[in-house]
């Protein structure tokens, strides 16, 4: 009896050290709640570790696209995508969309873009997640009048790489992300 018991511990102690380990989005789900209560539309993916082997194993591994992009998801930590549109400007305050970009802003994270129009309606982020120099994550912000989103991939990732990801969970707008053009020049592109 003693043996299962202790058996039993040992089990759960794993299942919990498991689960601590795992990356979660970092905002707050009474944030989401609230965010997305004031929404007019939502789209909230959420693609754990878990999910994305699950969503690599329906990839065509003939497909060179799908082979490139089910190598690259196998490696990942998750996949985060927040969208939400609101009917009328102003839904979602400056005070509040700082509080939501504050969540990234630790040393674990690198900025890459900080952009703002000139009268502080529109705003994009961009910021990287080094680990021992190597990029491990990335995160895109972006606040408009009428619409919030929030991109956030944690894992081994490179830029080049992103454009991988166009056909999964709504990343359309990463497909030109990393792609070369005729200059043999990076693209950024929509």
């Amino acid at each position: 009896m003693k043996k299962i018991f202790v058996a039993a511990i040992l089990l759960f102690a794993g299942a919990a050290l498991a689960s601590a380990q795992q990356p979660q989005f970092p905002i707050p789900p009474q944030v989401e709640k609230d965010l997305a209560a004031r929404a007019s539309d939502v789209s909230e993916v959420t693609l754990s570790k878990e999910m994305l082997g699950f969503a690599a194993k329906f990839m065509d591994k003939k497909d060179k696209d799908d082979a490139e992009a089910q190598k690259l998801i196998q490696n990942l930590d998750g996949i985060y995508i927040r969208d939400y549109e609101f009917d009328k400007e102003g839904t979602v305050t400056p005070e509040e969309i700082a509080k939501l970009r504050s969540y990234f802003q630790t040393s674990e994270w690198t900025p890459m873009v900080h952009e703002r129009d000139h009268k502080g309606h529109e705003t994009s982020d961009i910021l990287v997640k080094l680990v021992n120099g190597e990029p491990r994550g990335i995160f895109i912000f972006s606040a408009e009048p009428k619409e919030l989103s929030i991109v956030l991939i944690l894992g081994p990732i490179k830029m080049e790489d992103l454009g991988k990801l166009h056909g999964l969970a709504g990343l359309g707008s990463l497909g030109n992300i990393g792609a070369t053009g005729k200059s043999g020049k990076t693209t950024q592109g929509k």
